[in-house]
Order: C-alpha cells, then sequence, then structure tokens
C-alpha cells in the first residue's frame, strides 16, 4: 500500500475583511466555534467552557470580532443566554459549507497526485 495514500490534507479557512488601515480581520476556526457553541448551546459562557476557554477570553474575542466586521455575530440576552444574528448564522453556514467544499476538493485532489 502506498503510504502517501493513508495520509490526507486538512485545509485552514479564514475569511477575512480588510480594513481600512489595512489590518485583517478573521473569521476563522476559533470564532466558527465560538458561533456554533452559541447556536448549539445557547450561550457565549457555554460555548467557551466546551472549547476550555475562559469567558473573558471569548467575550474578549467575539467583542473585537463583530467590531471589526462592523456587525454582530451574536445577540446576549444576559442569563437568558445569547443567539446568533441572521448575519452570524449566514457567516457561519457559508463558512461550514466553503470549509466541508474544501476539504472534499482537497481530498479528492491528493489522491490524484499520490495515486500508484
Amino acid at each position: 500500500m502506498n503510504k502517501l495514500a493513508t495520509l490526507e490534507p486538512q485545509i485552514k479557512l479564514s475569511i477575512v475583511s480588510i480594513g481600512e488601515d489595512g489590518d485583517k480581520v478573521m473569521f476563522g476556526p476559533g470564532v466558527a466555534e465560538l458561533c456554533r457553541g452559541v447556536r448549539d448551546l445557547g450561550s457565549l459562557n457555554a460555548a467557551a467552557k466546551s472549547m476550555r476557554m475562559a469567558y473573558s477570553k471569548a467575550w474578549r474575542i467575539m467583542g473585537e470580532t463583530e467590531e471589526a466586521l462592523g456587525m454582530p455575530l451574536i445577540i446576549r440576552d444576559g442569563a437568558r443566554g445569547s443567539v446568533l444574528t441572521d448575519d452570524g448564522t449566514t457567516l457561519l453556514d457559508a463558512y461550514d459549507s466553503l470549509k466541508a467544499d474544501l476539504h472534499r476538493y482537497a481530498a479528492l485532489k491528493y489522491a490524484e497526485a499520490v495515486a500508484d
């Protein structure tokens, strides 16, 4: 068996916005996982805990990302938790769909490249 055929490519996707000052704002794996946690668990706190991340760090990451993107990704409702905004849901869904498509494409192209 071809040992190279047992390997697989891994894609790390980021969606970026380049600001007027040239800084890049990224919606990448970490922010996507926080958004997924909010969607599935109902709060930023629960999402942070599921990632073994301090709530204060999750709050800071989400706040900085929202400010840089110029749009809220989650709606915070105090003790009742949080939900994704429509934009947050759309961005997360687009990110997940694109990542899945890229993974399938990369796996196919890698298999072709290492075929015996």
